[in-house]
């Protein structure tokens, strides 16, 4: 199933009589540029502390584009830019910490920033992006296996489309290696960590 529109099958044209349905519009109709929703977007990460559990976060603070190719989804491209003072763990302290020159030094570094490279499809409503993330002045490839959720025009008038994708990276790799030893074995937080995006955007005028 393209990124770009869905396939009705014969059951759901006969729901579609007693059932009001909203038609996600085809290949063309989604061509465009669109401007990431901050409000309903979440970017968000995942570190293992201590070796026995995961803390979750998140930034609250970005912008971002996408260029959405109808005629080639291979030439679709993605733009973000995040704020690195705007992370939430949901403890001030370690929100501190991680501002802090032992992470992200968030006064000299302020932005992340993801620039795409590559789109490609892996069948269905699956697609892998692959592009620059820079982090410390570091700037490294990353891929971004992303799945396609669907388009609408909300009730605002807004056509919309939503993506979920999720990438593992090492955070070694763009520098960010402060840490710390446990008496049982094992570091306090994990070198690896896991990226989830739920990305809505909206159609520019």
């Amino acid at each position: 199933m393209s990124i770009f529109s869905r396939k009705n099958t014969a059951d759901s044209d006969a729901a579609a009589s007693s059932v009001a349905t909203t038609e996600v519009p085809g290949l063309a109709a989604l061509t465009g540029e669109y401007t990431i929703d901050p409000s309903h977007t979440t970017i968000g990460f995942v570190a293992r502390h201590a070796m026995v559990t995961n803390v979750k976060g998140s930034f609250q603070e970005f912008e971002g584009t996408l260029h959405l190719d109808g005629s080639d989804p291979a030439k679709s491209t993605a733009s973000l830019d995040i704020k690195m003072d705007s992370i939430d763990t949901g403890s001030a302290d370690r929100d501190g910490h991680l501002k802090s020159a032992d992470f992200f030094r968030t006064d000299e570094f302020p932005t992340m920033t993801f620039r795409s490279t590559k789109a490609e499809s892996l069948g269905g409503d699956d697609y892998r992006i692959t592009g620059d993330l820079e982090i410390l002045g570091t700037t490294r490839p990353i891929s971004i296996d992303m799945e396609f959720n669907g388009a609408a025009k909300d009730p605002f008038g807004n056509e919309r489309v939503g993506f979920e994708g999720k990438a593992e990276i090492l955070r070694s790799d763009w520098g960010l290696t402060w840490n710390a030893a446990l008496e049982t074995g094992g570091v306090l937080v994990s070198d690896k960590i896991k990226l989830n995006f739920d990305i809505s955007a909206i159609k520019n005028a």
